[in-house]
């Protein structure tokens, strides 16, 4: 049940990486990056196929040299999803995989050189529609900007973006987004806020190096929950010293937290007490893993007992209500006469959620064919 009203979003331009929309009130955007040797093209194309299987839709790529040119060129005829390529300093770089098919260009414009060297890559990124994000991390600030503000401050970081967006302004190129990120949450939060109300170029947020998987999963929830519940943001990437596939998931539960982006199983389960009639943690924990490959929307809850389990179900596509020996089983809000044996709860349920889904998504497979 969805009694919230929809977040009212900042307003944006569009822009798109490769097929993928970004801006103007499309999807926000879940991205990660590998972190194989780029050179490596078996490991690095692997690891973006298994971060295709939980969704991602864009994958940043690290190019720090030729070689590893020459190695996106092979891994982007390998992988699907569209790929980002992450380049500093050397605007030879980003010549070279504009020509291997890149979708977007990670880069600094004030960072690459002269004013000629610029005008090479942003030329060649118009030429061929490639968009380019502006990356400012708290952690490498210009030498200048470091002495003028003693420290990195939101204002630091807005001057340090607007460096960068000056230069593509002069250079008539709008194809572009931007990101200012830090690992200090309050400092990252208030940077793009004032980011948010100087440009309107789409928005790419993160709170950089959070930590490993738990530390940065919530270090990331709750910067990245603030802007995105004011509006801000119009992509992501969770940074986490972790599995990118961890990133990704992470990244969706947000937004399917703050019922911005709905793609999977949204579990509702008790933490447990002496009241549980089954194993609920080990039931979520298996359930989560066996379905990852469902993007169905859907709310399904497993609570242990009769004291808030029928009011959860009721709210829920799927439900669960412990019980002696058997468990309750709801659907759509209805109390059925199926009722699951606690011994084979995971099963039982497994079977149930994949065929609620097979229903959903042919349903919806019907309802689009006869607009």
């Amino acid at each position: 049940m969805n009694n919230k009203a929809p977040i009212k979003r900042r307003k944006s331009t569009r822009i798109y990486v490769g097929k993928v929309p970004i801006g103007d009130g499309e999807p926000i955007t879940v991205q990660s990056m590998t972190n194989t040797r780029t050179t490596d093209v078996a490991a690095t194309a692997n690891q973006i196929k298994e971060l295709e299987r939980v969704g991602v839709d864009i994958v940043r790529i690290s190019v720090p040299t030729m070689d590893a040119a020459e190695a996106f060129k092979l891994i982007k005829q390998r992988v699907n999803v569209p790929l980002v390529a992450d380049i500093h300093f050397d605007y030879r770089l980003a010549l070279q995989v504009a020509e291997y098919g890149v979708d977007c260009l990670r880069i600094n414009p004030g960072n690459i050189g002269n004013e000629s060297r610029i005008r090479s890559v942003v030329d060649c990124a118009r030429d061929k529609n490639i968009p380019i994000r502006i990356g400012v991390n708290g952690g490498s600030l210009e030498k200048d900007l470091q002495e003028k503000y003693g420290e990195p401050t939101p204002e630091a970081l807005l001057e340090s973006a607007m460096r960068h967006v000056d230069i593509l302004d002069r250079l008539n190129f709008d194809q572009f987004k931007v990101s200012v990120k830090a690992s200090d949450l309050f400092l990252a939060v208030q940077s793009y806020r004032l980011l948010a109300s100087r440009i309107d170029q789409p928005l790419h947020l993160g709170i950089t190096e959070a930590g490993g998987a738990r530390s940065g999963s919530v270090k990331s929830a709750i910067g990245l929950g603030l802007l995105l519940s004011e509006g801000i943001g119009d992509t992501l990437r969770i940074s986490l010293a972790a599995d990118p596939v961890e990133e990704v998931k992470v990244g969706f539960d947000i937004l399917k937290s703050l019922r911005i982006r709905a793609r999977g199983i949204n579990f509702i389960a008790c933490p447990t007490c002496s009241r549980q009639e089954f194993d609920v943690i080990g039931t979520v924990n298996a359930l989560e893993q066996r379905l990852e490959d469902i993007i169905t929307p859907m709310d399904v809850s497993i609570i242990g007992c009769v004291v808030n389990g029928p009011g959860e179900s009721l709210i829920s596509t799927l439900g669960v209500t412990g019980g002696h020996n058997k468990s309750g089983f709801y659907e759509d809000g209805t109390r059925q006469k199926e009722r699951f044996d606690n011994e084979q709860i995971i099963d039982q349920l497994e079977a149930k959620i994949r065929a609620k889904a097979s229903m959903m998504d042919e349903t919806n497979r019907i309802s689009v064919s006869l607009l």
